[in-house]
């Protein structure tokens, strides 16, 4: 049997050498590196979020070292091996492969990187930040972020994503509400609070960017609001509590840096966040852009919209997207396609012309799959997937070694489907008792 997942030590840690090493100019970032070098740096850095298994970060890598080499002694230039260390990934939003941040003056605050994929175009993206981050220097607009830093002196704007709470408003902001809140309780003497101020304030920040408002980052001052620190029987301070609809609020107990927090909100994000997009495959780029972006791409093969209609059909997707769900955490790609749209594509992975609904699940960068061979319901599609996340299940190769031709289609409308309208034949002017008459 073979493993479509990989033992992901020995296929990381080969991967990873694969890609980048000491020789070339490209600076390996870990958890452990990453707020040294990077955010406590001054220098300007482009950092490469990437997975091994990622054909895109493979054609990237030469481009990479490339601009490395280029920039040497200009600007840095790093890479994380965002799926060995997915917790760092997690930290900056990284939801596909490659993503690239820039990391200027405000170092909490990375930019997207949107520009080509050539060393080229990465070493212009780089000096034009440069640019910016120079002039504002000039115009004396970086304050203390540029070297990671922050003082509770800096202005009241650094704490303008922590929400206070009080007595007043807690219930209607906090309780019943579809959002994550992560509340400090705190005291204006204590040391440790004042320690965990601006690493509070930094997270918020980031992690109102990332979760887009979903998890929030709050602050009681519990001396004030005493009502609230007897009802969560507060004693000590800082004490940070989690509160999620429908459930009993629980203690933060991790660690009070910034990347920490942050950490914690993104998990606590991705544990709420919508499932991945279930996208019908109607053209090559749907099919190419999923699969090479995600470790798995899970296909299914529905029937025929004149065999289920609208309903069935729905029925299987409403399956589909409950898997999405439950595997989220896998960041794998959801595709679809109806019975003989794309004949090619069935055939390649050995389902093509019968046993609809089939399910096939996708490693594009070994170009192998495996076929479902249990019912098309959550129990089956479960076991079958449950299976390749720990690295069991029988695997065959793509037919052909490549993704077949793709067809264009359009998406299905949602409808039954329609019979094709035949020509009406008149048959009024046919005797029907004289037909067969010749035969006898």
């Amino acid at each position: 049997l073979l493993s479509i997942v990989g033992t992901v030590s020995c296929t990381l840690f080969l991967a990873v050498n694969g890609l980048y090493s000491a020789s070339d100019d490209v600076i390996e970032l870990t958890p452990t590196n990453f707020n040294k070098e990077v955010i406590q740096s001054e220098s300007l850095w482009l950092v490469e979020f990437y997975a091994p298994w990622c054909g895109h970060c493979q054609r990237l890598t030469p481009e990479w070292k490339k601009a490395a080499t280029a920039l040497k002694g200009v600007v840095k230039v790093g890479a994380v091996d965002a799926d060995k260390h997915q917790s760092l990934g997690g930290q900056y939003g990284v939801r596909g492969f490659p993503t690239i941040k820039i990391f200027g003056a405000n170092k909490n605050k990375a930019e997207d990187y949107q520009g080509g994929r050539t060393s080229d175009a990465i070493v212009d993206a780089a000096l034009s930040a440069l640019r910016s981050l120079v002039k504002e220097r000039l115009s004396g607009r970086s304050g203390g972020y540029g070297s990671g830093r922050q003082s509770r002196e800096s202005g009241g704007g650094d704490k303008k994503d922590v929400i206070e709470l009080t007595d007043d408003s807690f219930d209607k902001n906090v309780i019943n509400s579809d959002d994550v809140w992560m509340v400090e309780f705190y005291a204006p003497w204590c040391g440790h609070c004042k320690n965990l101020e601006p690493e509070w304030a930094a997270a918020a920040t980031e992690v109102k960017e990332q979760t887009k408002g979903k998890v929030k980052l709050a602050a009681v001052d519990a001396t004030v609001n005493q009502v609230l620190a007897s009802r969560y029987g507060i004693r000590g301070f800082p004490t940070i509590k989690i509160f999620q609809k429908g459930e009993d609020p629980v203690d933060y107990d991790g660690g009070r840096t910034r990347s920490d927090i942050i950490a914690r909100a993104l998990d606590l994000f991705s544990d709420n966040a919508p499932p991945p997009e279930l996208l019908e495959i109607i053209n090559e780029d749907v099919l190419k852009s999923t699969c090479d972006a995600h470790q798995l791409c899970i296909i299914s093969v529905l029937p025929h919209i004149l065999d289920t209609g609208a309903s069935g059909r729905n029925s299987y997707l409403d399956v589909m997207l409950k898997m999405a769900e439950k595997y989220k955490k896998k960041m794998w790609g959801w595709l679809w396609t109806e019975a003989g749209a794309q004949s090619d594509l069935e055939s390649s992975l050995g389902i093509g012309g019968f046993g609809y609904p089939a399910m096939a699940a996708v490693n594009a960068r070994k170009m192998k799959f495996a076929l479902l061979k249990g019912s098309f319901s959550e129990q089956g599609i479960n076991e079958f997937l449950r299976e390749l996340s720990v690295g069991r299940g029988s695997t065959a190769p793509v037919g052909g070694g490549a993704f077949p031709k793709i067809h264009s289609v359009e998406p299905w409308d949602g409808k039954d489907g329609e019979l094709p309208v035949e020509d009406d034949i008149d048959l009024s002017d046919v005797d029907l008792d004289d037909l067969g008459k010749d035969e006898l």
